[in-house]
């Protein structure tokens, strides 16, 4: 049985980890957030007595799940609702200007080239869309593998399938991923 404590610092070092995970796919800060936020709080309450052990492969479970009930709720909403106010100007004169809106949220890295800034930001972009691309359990897989570092076995208990099943979708996914990029000139 994990102690406070013990569920604390698993907590704590997962994080940085899944808030990275949950940005990646939802594309928005806060969400991100509340996702996180939820799947932690879910864990907490529902399986906070579990042994320390099997906190990683619950954790990761509810996120997944917690992140797709997140695009369900994302459809639905969009599917009932049309928010303009989302697009309301702050300007006096009430026009919406994207690319202004746009211009000031994109100035946080001054250091490098504009140049060298553009074409990292343009192959980040390409590499981001062909992930997305992906079919969604060889995405998932993927993202788990390679991004949050877990070995097949970890990965199959998260997706709730075999370990076969899980190298099979990340074989599948690398192979599109390289071909798709080398189609692109992309080259890593």
């Amino acid at each position: 049985m994990a102690s406070e404590q013990e569920l604390s610092d698993f907590l704590k070092d997962v994080e940085k980890r899944a808030f990275k995970r949950s940005v990646y796919h939802v594309r928005n800060v806060e969400s991100a957030l509340d996702i996180v936020q939820d799947s932690m709080m879910k864990l907490a309450v529902h399986y906070g007595d579990k042994p320390v052990a099997e906190l990683p492969m619950l954790f990761q479970r509810i996120l997944s799940n917690c992140t797709l009930d997140w695009f369900r709720r994302q459809k639905t909403r969009n599917a009932l609702f049309s928010n303009l106010s989302d697009f309301e100007s702050a300007g006096e004169d009430g026009e919406f200007d994207l690319l202004e809106t746009l211009n000031t949220q994109n100035h946080s890295d001054q250091t490098e080239s504009a140049e060298s800034s553009t074409q990292r930001a343009q192959t980040l972009h390409e590499i981001e869309s062909e992930i997305q691309a992906l079919p969604n359990r060889q995405r998932e897989a993927f993202l788990m593998r390679y991004w949050e570092e877990l070995d097949v076995a970890e990965t199959a208990a998260a997706m709730g399938c075999s370990e076969g099943s899980v190298k099979t979708h990340c074989s599948r996914a690398i192979r599109a991923l390289g071909k798709a990029l080398r189609a692109r000139g992309i080259t890593l």
